[in-house]
């Protein structure tokens, strides 16, 4: 035990005259270059960085805050197309995507000149067309697809039908067209 005291005392009287040194040191002032009222943004050791912390939120919320106004003047086109027409609107939304991936700026900008111009409507009048033709040749007008029954009671209708019919109708649809 005596052996342990005298290493102890030892090491202290050795050390102690380097950290009592290093610790006025520490307490002394500032170096004589350095200003006497530092700025408070300049915090101390082991103190925590406000600045930092505010600036690391304030860079997270613009980032988020930027890219949700990105997409949604992005979207812009397709939003105004929604209420046109559904090729009109799925063309829309296809140059989107395209300007989206590509980063191809020329697709947005037609994308939103289609959603602003009101296309005509070409086929209702081609399909009256197509109607009055057919009724002038004499073909029967087809059903529309509302008009069509369910798809079980087509099936029963056509297992009852007679197979003649479908002959006969195959008959005169060829002789009309010689």
């Amino acid at each position: 035990m005596e052996a342990l005291g005298r290493v102890t005392a030892t090491l202290t009287s050795a050390v102690s005259p380097a950290f009592s040194e290093w610790r006025v040191a520490l307490s002394e002032a500032l170096h004589p270059a350095a200003p006497h009222h530092l700025p408070g943004f300049i915090t101390a050791p082991g103190d925590t960085d406000v600045l930092m912390i505010a600036v690391g939120i304030f860079l997270v919320a613009a980032v988020l805050g930027v890219g949700n106004l990105y997409l949604h003047l992005h979207t812009l086109p397709e939003r105004m197309a929604h209420k046109s027409k559904k090729l009109q609107f799925e063309i829309v939304a296809v140059l989107g995507l395209l300007s989206l991936f590509t980063h191809n700026h020329l697709y947005w900008v037609i994308g939103l000149f289609l959603a602003l111009i009101d296309l005509p409507d070409f086929i209702t009048p081609l399909r009256r067309i197509a109607g009055s033709v057919d009724k002038l040749a004499g073909v029967p007008p087809e059903a529309e697809e509302s008009d069509m029954p369910s798809a079980g009671a087509a099936h029963a209708v056509a297992a009852e039908a007679p197979d003649t019919a479908k002959a006969g109708a195959a008959r005169s649809e060829v002789q009309s067209h010689v």
